[in-house]
């Protein structure tokens, strides 16, 4: 398989689930530069997927599959052993589904999207911070105020998903300190062993220095 990323972008949730499968060391990775859709080789990265965002999975077969929702359980039905989505069919499949949704409109595309737009005015900006965010940032952290883990009881790809969103909360200008639900939630997934190599490679990208 062969993902196409951007370091420190919701795509290295697939990343974290690909670690976690084991099946990092086994995919390629290609870096996109989305300011300019393109790829590090200068390829076009519209005719890879012509949504032009990040992430796309190519599969063995050379199928590309886009959404980052729909890859994350994809990976994860690669490899059932890994435990990382509940079986198809079952309740806690459906709230996977249901967090993955809530974590993909509600905080990353009403939150965190509005905030790091560069055209968006200053106005919605601070709407989405002062008014969106603490609203929707209290669901979460209520739904794991006496739980380690959103679905299941155990690590899933939502919470792989979740921990992206929070990883970006401070430079959105939102302080987790307000929720120490979220503050415990998100330091304890930073010592996963998948987050910290998918972190750490990522960050060594933006950082090559």
């Amino acid at each position: 398989m062969e993902l196409y990323f951007t370091p420190m972008a919701c795509s290295i949730a697939t990343r974290i689930a690909l670690h976690e499968t084991g099946r990092g060391d086994a995919t390629s990775f290609h870096r996109v530069t989305l300011s300019t859709k393109t790829l590090d080789d200068g390829t076009d990265y519209y005719a890879v997927n012509p949504k032009g965002q990040v992430p796309a999975l190519r599969l063995d077969d050379g199928e590309i599959l886009t959404e980052g929702t729909a890859i994350l359980q994809y990976v994860a039905d690669l490899a059932p052993d890994a435990g990382i989505a509940p079986v198809q069919g079952s309740v806690e499949r459906y709230r996977l589904q249901e967090w993955l949704n809530f974590v993909g409109t509600e905080l990353h595309k009403q939150v965190l999207a509005a905030i790091f737009n560069p055209f968006a005015p200053e106005e919605m900006k601070a709407y989405a911070r002062e008014k969106v965010a603490p609203v929707k940032f209290e669901v979460l952290s209520k739904a794991l105020e006496d739980k380690d883990f959103l679905v299941g009881g155990r690590f899933t790809v939502a919470d792989a998903y979740a921990w992206f969103v929070l990883s970006l909360a401070g430079h959105a200008g939102i302080d987790l300190a307000r929720w120490p639900s979220l503050t415990r939630y998100f330091e304890r997934l930073s010592q996963r062993p998948s987050i910290a190599r998918a972190a750490a490679e990522e960050m060594a990208l933006m950082n090559p220095n």
